[in-house]
């Protein structure tokens, strides 16, 4: 994977915790850096896929093609002859 060198300018306390949860964790301060973006990335992804989902929930043309989808579903198999 390519890496890309930055500058970034953090508070103090922020590089403190770092190199704290880098040593603890036995992991390079890179990798707890990108660590640390991931998982807030996915989190937020996460609520707007929740809330997505929520919004579906209430619209009435995704509830009637949800029911479409399932009363297919229910039909039974049938094998060409």
């Amino acid at each position: 994977m390519a890496r890309t060198k930055r500058t970034y300018s953090l508070r103090t306390e922020t590089v403190t915790r770092v190199r704290e949860l880098a040593a603890k964790y036995g992991t390079s301060q890179d990798a707890l850096v990108d660590t640390a973006v991931e998982r807030l990335h996915r989190e937020l992804r996460n609520e707007e896929e929740s809330l997505a989902w929520a919004a579906a929930a209430e619209d009435p043309a995704f509830l009637d093609e949800i029911r479409q989808v399932a009363a297919a579903l229910d039909e039974p198999e049938t094998w060409p002859a």
